[in-house]
């Protein structure tokens, strides 16, 4: 499995390049090259979809990215501080512990968010510096077991600034990188539907399970429309016509609320992948669980992978944009 990751990062650093930028013209086919690597293999995903994330930041900076493969690691934690600070003009050093840096001790160079005089700033650092340990992580989890989310300790490791303070979350390709995990998500659900409608093809007419099957194409359908609203809505955005008001996500100027967006697609694609997973298990029962490794592995992917969806606090959320609009 480990030889499976190693060529999952390879893959990216070889054809991330390739992937459209967002809000250029193609972020339709972006998402959905994201979902077919989804629906394919979820750790493939998982490897490749930070480090196209990590391309899309740099050229929204207007750098031109070195080779290699990337992470992002912009999770934070109050026992596990980074601390970026600028010893001489231009000269940028990070000291401190960053956590839940997935497969840091195989990606090249990554993202990191750190605080700068008491400020959230993003910065490009080079893992093979030798002041980057990559610490042990004590992963344990049976879905993404390769992709090993653990702390990295920063010792005054050289680091390059991307954009000013708060630049990372103020910018619109930040909602856009949240909807790219999305769909990863609808792939690996709509994976596991393509398993169930193999096991019902030439069955009965009276099968209870086309139900489920049913309710898992409605959701499906539904997130498959939402994810192409939003990408249609990135292409758009130079037009500022107004289209509705404040729940509608669109601002007086006529500008949208991009966080709003990415936190309505996300939730209809983790609802819609959730529910998949709930038919699929009531339709098919414990024996490809038990038996069957790619289904079985398929199953703990997604699972997992949904936790990057925060539930109910990401639905609060949404409910403080719409009372408070100008969240």
């Amino acid at each position: 499995m480990v030889g499976d990751v190693r060529r999952a990062v390879d893959f990216a650093a070889q054809h991330g390049a390739c992937f459209p930028f967002p809000g250029e013209g193609a972020t339709d086919q972006r998402w959905a090259a994201l979902a077919a690597l989804g629906s394919c293999d979820l750790t493939l995903a998982r490897v490749v979809e930070p480090h196209v994330d990590a391309l899309a930041i740099l050229h929204e900076a207007g750098i031109t990215p070195p080779k290699g493969a990337w992470g992002v690691y912009a999770a934070e934690a109050p026992d596990a501080i980074l601390t970026a600070c600028e010893r001489r003009p231009g000269d940028w050093r990070l000291t401190g512990t960053k956590p839940w840096c997935s497969l840091a001790g195989l990606v090249d160079r990554a993202l990191v968010t750190a605080r700068a005089n008491e400020q959230r700033r993003l910065f490009a650092v080079d893992l093979h510096d030798p002041g980057a340990s990559v610490m042990p992580a004590g992963w344990v989890s049976r879905g993404l077991r390769d992709v090993v989310s653990g702390p990295v300790h920063f010792a005054d490791v050289p680091a390059l600034p991307i954009g000013d303070a708060g630049w990372y979350v103020r910018r619109p390709g930040f909602a856009w990188g949240g909807i790219g995990v999305a769909a990863c998500w609808f792939g690996g659900a709509d994976a596991l539907a393509t398993t169930l409608r193999g096991a019902l093809a030439g069955g009965s007419r009276d099968d209870v399970r086309l139900v489920n099957l049913g309710r898992i194409d409605a959701r499906l359908h539904s997130a498959r429309c939402t994810l192409a609203m939003a990408a249609r809505a990135v292409d758009g955005r130079h037009d500022r016509t107004p289209v509705g008001g404040a729940a509608d996500g669109v601002g007086e100027d006529g500008a949208l609320n991009w966080a709003l967006l990415a936190q309505r697609v996300r939730a209809v694609v983790a609802e819609a992948a959730e529910a998949t997973l709930t038919e699929v298990g009531h339709a098919l029962g414990p024996r490809p669980l038990a038996f069957d490794e790619t289904h079985a592995r398929r199953v703990a992917d997604l699972e997992i992978y949904l936790r990057q969806h925060h539930a109910d606090r990401d639905l609060q959320d949404i409910g403080r944009r719409l009372v408070s609009p100008s969240a």
